[in-house]
């Protein structure tokens, strides 16, 4: 039973959204996070008659997005200085300390080196186990515990300073 491979333009229509959750969760960056994920599709397009061979091409593109950020020589911190915030609807809860929950979040998870940040993300945030984020990084089951182990143990040591 032969399966018809999908076009390259709805396989991004179906995993875009999936891609650029994932890019902003690695990069800490809306923009930044856009950006690792065009790159990413420009190179996937490029290649498309390999990567739609493969079972899971949906699969491919995710591990695409998370060696390119482990690749990028480019500084992915935000110089920019926003100048006005767009208006959100106005309701009745205070999310000034949800929002500085969020910030000091970020920067937790910023302060993180790349590899730890992208295994706490694959767990975490896109509900892998060890073995898919071995996988998706290149090594070893064991390595991504330890890397886990050694990012939530640096986020606890940290947690404190933020606090105060």
């Amino acid at each position: 039973m032969t399966t018809r491979a999908l076009p390259f333009d709805e396989l991004v229509q179906s995993s875009q959204q999936r891609l650029l959750r994932l890019g902003l969760m690695l990069t800490g960056s809306v923009h930044t996070g856009e950006d690792l994920v065009q790159t990413v599709l420009a190179r996937a397009h490029r290649r498309w008659e390999q990567i739609s061979a493969l079972e899971h091409p949906e699969a491919y593109l995710r591990t695409m997005v998370v060696n390119e950020f482990l690749s990028w020589r480019r500084l992915l911190k935000n110089n920019e200085v926003p100048l006005a915030e767009p208006i959100e609807q106005p309701t009745s809860e205070d999310l000034s300390a949800r929002q500085a929950q969020r910030d000091a979040t970020w920067r937790l998870l910023a302060g993180l080196p790349r590899k730890q940040r992208a295994v706490l993300v694959l767990r975490y945030y896109e509900d892998l186990p060890d073995a898919e984020i071995a996988e998706v990084l290149g090594i070893t089951p064991g390595t991504v515990r330890s890397n886990a182990a050694r990012a939530l143990a640096t986020l606890r040591d940290r947690l404190p300073e933020e606090e105060a």
